[in-house]
């Protein structure tokens, strides 16, 4: 195990004293240099013109030197490169890396000083635990062809000017107050059950008199040992369900009347509910000491035995308070809630759970809500006693801006839809559009999609009324096709397209931008087709719409009135973006919020950006807010948003987002499958690299064949979509994620699941070798014994942890035979000389009669008579690769020993079907043009099918190589056998499509197959009196190597049954397994499926034919995909009547470059 690295601190020094000399900064690669002391430089100082400055800056104790001086400190504390440049600079720099000269110039006290300097401190102790991976793994290089952003700076993007109304009051309160003495009666609010009936309206002069009763009882009749247990400025929690708008709303303002701080949470259902304990951090980070909620609410509350509600996990301990009717105090007539001016104090602070999980407190003030209101008013154009119909959750985000804030400032009239309601009937936001004749409505693509699906057969629908249907969603790169088919739809029934107005809004920032109607001076909407690979790149790119590598977006409207809204890069300095590239969306307004309650820490970074041009310069001097928005500006100022940086993943040097990776697996026919909703996609670090997680909830009618097939067509399309491999695939049980309380996945809870182990999957599809790309470098081990390495070994007993090794196979087998068995034609001419009549092979028909029997001699002399029509008739010369397509059988081994004879590169290919030859045919051709076959040799028949006419409807037949036939060639012998000049020589091509449909060849050289050879040998102890069945395709893997190059190599005898064959007889392979007692048996997941749904009903009568498969101890499945565990029990649980033993059943476990990395051995 490799040394760690010592850090060194990026803080500057100002005594000498404390300076260390650039020599001794960093530790060296050898692991016993740790404590070895520094070594100065022999060269001669004249050498150095340079020395003479540092060591002045030494002497002066300059507080620059150290930092100056340094190669191993960075900013950010990001590691050094490894000291490997071919050329030292000059400077400072150059003697960091070759040591200081001393000569008799410099004073005997400096060179002691440096002499006691350069010993470096002994580092602390967890640094002898640090693995510098940065040392090891592949540095992942930019593509030099990657697009690069080509236009100028932007500028800032300047909104409307806020014109304040002069009819508007000065503050929310001040509204409140406004209405509900001078309209006391008009409608607030309209709550509506599961049903859809309206249960209550609450009016502005209930709204403002039970606001009043609260504020009173909370300020006056709540006391703690005599004293108010409330003050101004105290954070309240407000726990109410979805379904309950009108007792929320009455909470809210009777919180602010009270000087109050409320802070809405989601109602918790369980002890365990998922991302509880966040929530709790967030109370206990803010204070709150009392929850006010509902005695319906109260009584659904988990209990504990005293009946008091339960101590939720990580929550501060909390009093309860019920605010229904009864429960409050009516205040005397002369009590009056203090004057609340629209101010910098916290009006109320709302949760936001970020990309990790954690829970934090977005704090808004007084001035921030009254700006957000009215700039809200000015850019919906809302005017008094309109009516908006509401589906949003009313507690947070647009939701509670527009619906509880906005509409109170406007006296409007909110038609609250509840998310129970909209599952039971989807369409019913849109009647309520009718019956209330509502102008304004506010939902999400979501509920866009579902009415789309429950509108069939709905008659008297009418949208006509609706001069503003808000898309709260628009960012989503799914909402355009939601928007696009909705008004397809509906606009026969009243919906005029110019209504549509998606936003783009975020916690931090509000409301960033949303679509203006053209009656309020809005542009026409925009739309983009954005290429994913420039996207990737952080680049704008516009494609064409057709292909499937694009991203379509629309516009989310202009700034707000009052805004600035720029682009900055998303890592590093805040540098204004080209007007061609992506990054983060900024905003400077009046109308954001102004931190994250204390945290100061990330408040700054994210509240306090001040974004630069290139030159450094700072854009302005008001702080900008970052959105977490990832977009560009677009024509007309129209803003466009392509992703969210809690999505972003960085895989490599490239960028995708998650939403992204959610809409192309929803494009592969999901419904079957899985549910359209229940998908999560993040990110792992794997190798300090981001590596892509698809998790979905499998539907119980799934069958795990069907679903396996659905998991790769997903790794397809998003390998050709978006060029990045998928880490890890998986589908656990319907209802087994945790989800969010308005239904929704709880991303990062499932992430978490998924590192702790504990997520349950029924399917995995892992696939680390399309994604994990810089692999460590070799570890070398260290020429001492340092005391790192004495610690470490202490704690790991001196072994790897992550490392496993089979026998050595020079220990096991005499060099001289090794070395004689190098070549696998020398081995069959070996067997020919020696044992001639030995007899290697038996192939079986359908009916169970040999049809083929093979001995050494006879597979030499098919294998030379192959050999001499390649030189005569096809005129090849040593090194041509040569296509062998042949069915399951001896034909296709003399062909491939005969490619061996004559120093040609066999290449296995399966032959396409005869009555599917449009699909299979163009495979067989794209297999012969990419391995770049001189030549084809295959059977009569199929030669045939290569050149009918429904083969020519497929493929030219004029573009085919020589196409030999070997079913009658002359019987004639080669001058010479080709004799390797190297185990390195390339010996056949193993050619095969991965689960991602991309067809690759691997080179396997004579070595590698020799060495193949002989540890499938040693491991499943074969030798010439064994006998083995085998029932695998023959084409490539481990099957291939098994049916062509195992039995000459190890001389057992291999009894071969084509798989095909059990189309017309499933019993065939256990037939042979029985009547030629194989002690061990190769077979594939879809034979062993095969069997035990043909067979699986009549072991009664095979145990009748005398079929018995006590023989077996070792029945080994190919697994060229997952593990089927479940196949695999049932097999054995099926055929135990016919003796097979419980424990001879296992898998082989491969891949492409290795196909036997494991292979059970003989059962014992």
């Amino acid at each position: 195990m490799p040394m760690p690295s010592k850090r060194r601190s990026v803080l500057t020094h100002t005594s000498v004293e404390a300076y260390t000399p650039p020599d001794t900064s960093s530790a060296s690669e050898d692991e016993g240099s740790l404590r070895r002391p520094g070594r100065l430089a022999s060269a001669p100082l004249q050498s150095h013109p340079s020395v003479e400055p540092w060591l002045e800056q030494v002497t002066q104790g300059s507080s620059t030197s150290s930092s100056a001086s340094s190669t191993s400190s960075h900013p950010g504390g990001q590691p050094a490169a490894a000291p490997s440049t071919a050329t030292a600079p000059a400077g400072p720099a150059a003697l960091a890396r070759v040591g200081v000269p001393v000569s008799s110039r410099v004073s005997s006290k400096i060179q002691q000083l440096l002499n006691t300097l350069k010993k470096p401190k002994r580092p602390p102790l967890k640094e002898f635990f640090v693995d510098d991976f940065e040392e090891l793994l592949e540095v992942q290089q930019p593509d030099p062809s990657q697009p690069k952003p080509e236009g100028g700076q932007m500028a800032v993007l300047e909104g409307e000017l806020l014109a304040v109304g002069s009819t508007w009051p000065p503050s929310l309160l001040a509204a409140l107050q406004q209405w509900g003495t001078t309209q006391p009666r008009a409608p607030c609010l309209t709550a509506l059950d599961t049903t859809g009936k309206a249960v209550y309206t609450l009016t502005y002069g209930k709204l403002w008199s039970r606001s009043l009763k609260l504020a009173y009882t909370l300020l006056n009749k709540l006391t703690n040992k005599n004293e108010p247990l409330l003050k101004p400025g105290d954070r309240v929690a407000l726990v109410f369900p979805n379904s309950d708008p009108v007792m929320f709303t009455v909470a809210f303002y009777g919180c602010l009347l009270a000087e109050l701080v409320p802070v809405p949470i989601e109602v918790p259902l369980t002890r365990k509910d998922a991302g509880s304990q966040q929530v709790g951090f967030l109370l206990g980070s803010c204070g709150v000491a009392l929850a006010l909620t509902t005695d319906a609410c109260q009584k659904g509350l988990p209990k504990a035995q005293t009946g008091e509600v339960a101590a939720f996990k990580g929550w501060p301990p909390l009093t309860w308070l019920v605010i229904d009717g009864k429960h409050l105090t009516k205040p005397p007539k002369d009590w009056h809630p203090s004057a609340q001016d629209a101010g910098a104090g916290t009006a109320y602070i709302e949760y936001k759970t970020s990309k990790e999980g954690s829970t934090v407190g977005v704090a808004v003030s007084h001035a921030s809500l009254l700006a957000q209101c009215q700039a809200l008013t000015q850019a919906c154009g809302y005017s008094e006693a309109e009516t908006l119909t509401n589906v949003l959750d009313f507690k947070r985000d647009a939701g509670l801006w527009h619906g509880v804030l906005t509409s109170v400032m406007n006296r409007m009239h909110v038609v609250s839809i509840p998310y129970a309601l909209m599952k039971a009937n989807p369409l019913s936001w849109i009647q309520k559009v009718c019956a209330y004749k509502a102008r304004a409505a506010l939902v999400k693509s979501r509920d866009m999609h579902w009415s789309l699906l429950a509108q069939r057969g709905q008659r008297g629908v009418s949208l006509s009324s609706l001069r503003l249907l808000i898309v709260a969603d628009g960012a989503n790169p799914w909402s355009i096709s939601s928007c696009d088919a909705f008004l397809n739809v509906f606009q026969a029934r009243g919906l005029r397209p110019e209504v549509l107005c998606p936003c783009a809004s975020s916690p931090e920032a509000l409301t960033v931008a949303i679509r203006r109607p053209p009656d309020l001076g809005g542009p026409p909407p925009r739309r983009a087709v954005l290429s994913m690979s420039g996207l990737s790149h952080g680049v704008i790119r516009l494609d064409a719409e057709e292909k499937l590598s694009v991203l379509a977006v629309q516009d989310v409207g202009q700034a707000m009135p009052g805004a600035n809204v720029c682009v900055v890069k998303v890592e590093g300095i805040p540098y204004l973006c080209k007007t061609d590239e992506v990054g983060e969306i900024c905003v400077n307004s009046s109308a954001t919020a102004t931190a994250y309650y204390g945290l100061l820490g990330i408040t700054k970074n994210i509240f306090e950006t001040v974004p630069v041009t290139a030159g450094g310069a700072p854009i302005s001097d008001r702080p900008f807010t970052r959105t977490g928005l990832l977009g560009f500006i677009g024509p007309d100022n129209l803003v466009f948003v392509v992703g969210k940086l809690d999505g972003l993943m960085v895989v490599g040097v490239r960028r995708h987002n998650a939403d992204d990776i959610v809409a192309t697996a929803l494009a592969v026919e999901p419904m079957k499958f899985v549910y359209r909703g229940r998908i999560a996609v993040f990110s792992v670090t794997v190798l300090h690299d981001d590596r892509i997680v698809l998790v979905a909830e499998q539907r119980p009618d799934a069958s795990e064949e069907d679903s396996f097939q659905w998991m790769s067509r997903v790794l397809q399309a998003i390998d050709s979509i978006h060029q990045v491999g998928v880490y890890c695939l998986a589908l656990v049980p319907a209802n087994t994620l945790p989800k969010a309380p308005l239904g929704g996945i709880h991303v990062s809870e499932v992430k978490q699941r998924f590192l702790e182990g504990m997520l349950h999957p029924c399917s995995v599809l892992i696939c680390p070798h399309t994604c994990v790309t810089n692999l460590p470098r070799p570890r070398q081990k260290q020429p001492e014994v340092g005391p790192a390495s004495m610690i470490v070994g202490n704690l790991v007993a001196g072994r790897r942890i992550a490392q496993a090794s089979g026998r050595e196979l020079c220990h096991l087998e005499d060099s001289d035979q090794a070395r004689k068995f190098l070549f696998l034609p020398d081995v069959l001419q070996w067997r020919a000389h020696s044992t001639p009549e030995h007899l290697l092979f038996l192939l079986l028909n359908a009916k169970g009669t040999v049809t083929s029997t093979t001995t050494c001699i006879q597979l030499h002399k098919k294998a030379e008579r192959v050999a001499a029509a390649l030189m005569e008739k096809a005129r090849l010369t040593t090194g041509a690769h040569v296509a062998l397509v042949y069915p399951p059988g001896v034909d296709l081994i003399a062909a491939f020993y005969g490619c061996l004879y004559c120093g040609c590169v066999p290449v296995t290919v399966r032959p396409p079907h005869p009555q599917n030859l449009t699909t299979t045919l163009p495979t067989v051709k794209m297999i012969v043009e990419v391995s770049k076959s001189a030549c084809v040799l295959t059977t009569q028949a199929i030669t045939r099918l290569l050149k009918s006419k429904e083969a020519l409807a497929a493929v030219d037949a004029r573009t085919w190589p020589t196409i030999l036939d070997t079913d009658d060639i002359p019987k004639k012998k080669v001058a010479s056998i080709f004799r390797p000049p190297s185990p390195d020589v390339l010996a056949y091509l193993d050619f095969s499509v991965s689960t991602t449909g991309i067809l690759a060849g691997v080179k396997m050289s004579h070595a590698a197959t020799s060495a193949l050879c002989r540890s499938i040998k040693l491991q499943c102890e074969l030798y010439p009196s064994r006998q083995i069945a085998i029932c695998l395709d023959p084409y490539c893997g481990l099957g291939f190597a098994l049916w062509c190059l195992c039995s000459v190599y190890s001389g057992h005898q291999s009894v071969l049954v084509p798989p095909p064959e059990l189309e017309a007889n499933a019993s065939l392979w256990l037939w042979a397994v029985s009547q030629y007692k194989a002690r061990v048996t190769f077979c594939s997941y879809s034979v062993m499926e095969t069997c035990a749904r043909g067979l699986g009903a009549q072991t009664a009568v095979l145990r009748m034919k005398g079929v018995n498969l006590s023989c077996v101890r070792t029945c080994m499945v190919v697994a060229e995909e997952r593990p089927r565990i479940a196949l695999t029990q049932s097999f054995s649980k099926l055929f135990r009547d016919l003796g097979l033993p419980a424990r001879a059943v296992s898998t082989t476990f491969g891949c492409r470059v290795n196909v036997a990395i494991c292979l059970q051995g003989r059962h014992r």
